[in-house]
């Protein structure tokens, strides 16, 4: 059995990689080429910390495997990650333990990747603007897959702490050649922008309507739980809807749960999921004005996918450590 680092998983998967490997697992998913059920979901203490069970496979390449991940609000007050994960995959003849990694950088890196994919396939090929609201880790993943798939020029941070928000741009401004700039609220930030990050923690909406531009992109990620959203009703009722996975959408997205709820659309208005986009069985941005919205909740297939690289990677180059059990 190999036992695989974060810091070996970075080495392991190089975000060009990463985005090339998250459009063909997504299409894959979306033609029918991969088991996986919906995940299994805890809720753990009345902090609303929750406990996730997420397993795939992906018989082309003999993927097998799942992530145990789990989100703790209350951990950044701890100095600890949110977000945790650990993955473990299995060899499909035996059924046999072959590797276990860390896979909070997964989840990180892999979330970003496939927001990327969005951008690649919906956003105008002159996009060059980017708010991001957040200022987390996947406000750090989200500016570097994003940045290899548009030319930015220009980007705009909003989180509500002040120390953070400027944190993040001094940082983001050795990593991209755009100008990054800490703005004073969200408004802002989103302002004429072509293309919208939400990596957030709140549970209420950030993002209004009349805030976004036409022909924007929206990239939303931060709420994955059906009474968390993001986004106000009506902006979600405005834009062509994209989602990784329809099913997990509907159980499981407050941004599209919620406003079903409401009466104000029903799941028809869900365009597709990226993965049909992909795999080309469905038509993606109508016109320049149109706002497209991808509304991410994270699939196993994506972690199973990624991790299944970075094993055998991990087996050519004498990476990770072997434990006997």
């Amino acid at each position: 059995m190999l036992f695989l680092t974060e810091a070996d998983v970075h080495v392991l998967l190089p975000m060009p990689d990463l985005i090339d490997s998250m459009q063909s697992a997504l299409a894959a998913y979306s033609t029918g080429q991969v088991q996986q059920p919906l995940r299994t979901v805890l809720q753990v203490g009345a902090g609303h910390a929750f406990f996730g069970l997420m397993p795939a496979f992906i018989p082309q390449s003999g993927a097998l495997g799942t992530k145990l991940v789990t989100v703790f609000g209350g951990n950044a007050a701890l100095g600890l990650p949110t977000h945790l994960a650990t993955i473990i995959m299995l060899d499909p003849q035996t059924g046999a333990v072959r590797a276990i990694m860390d896979g909070r950088y997964i989840t990180e890196a892999r979330t970003a990747a496939v927001s990327a994919v969005s951008v690649r396939l919906l956003a105008r090929e002159d996009a060059s603007t980017l708010a991001i609201i957040g200022s987390g880790v996947q406000a750090h993943s989200h500016l570097e897959a994003i940045s290899l798939v548009r030319p930015l020029k220009e980007v705009r941070v909003w989180s509500p702490t002040l120390e953070r928000r400027q944190g993040f741009a001094a940082e983001a401004r050795g990593l991209v050649r755009a100008t990054v700039t800490a703005v004073g609220d969200a408004r802002t930030a989103v302002a004429d922008a072509d293309l919208i990050v939400l990596a957030t923690a709140s549970r209420e909406p950030v993002v209004r309507s009349e805030w976004v531009a036409d022909g924007a992109h929206i990239c939303a990620v931060g709420a994955c739980r059906p009474d968390q959203r993001e986004m106000t009703t009506d902006l979600v009722q405005r834009g062509r809807l994209f989602v990784d996975s329809r099913t997990g959408a509907l159980a499981e997205a407050g941004d599209i749960v919620i406003p079903i709820k409401e009466g104000a659309f029903d799941d028809n208005h869900i365009a597709g999921e990226l993965g049909e986009l992909a795999a080309g069985r469905i038509g993606g941005r109508s016109k320049p004005s149109d706002v497209t919205i991808f509304k991410s909740l994270g699939m196993a297939v994506e972690d199973v996918a990624a991790a299944h690289q970075a094993f055998e990677r991990a087996a050519e180059r004498g990476l990770g450590r072997a434990v006997v059990v």
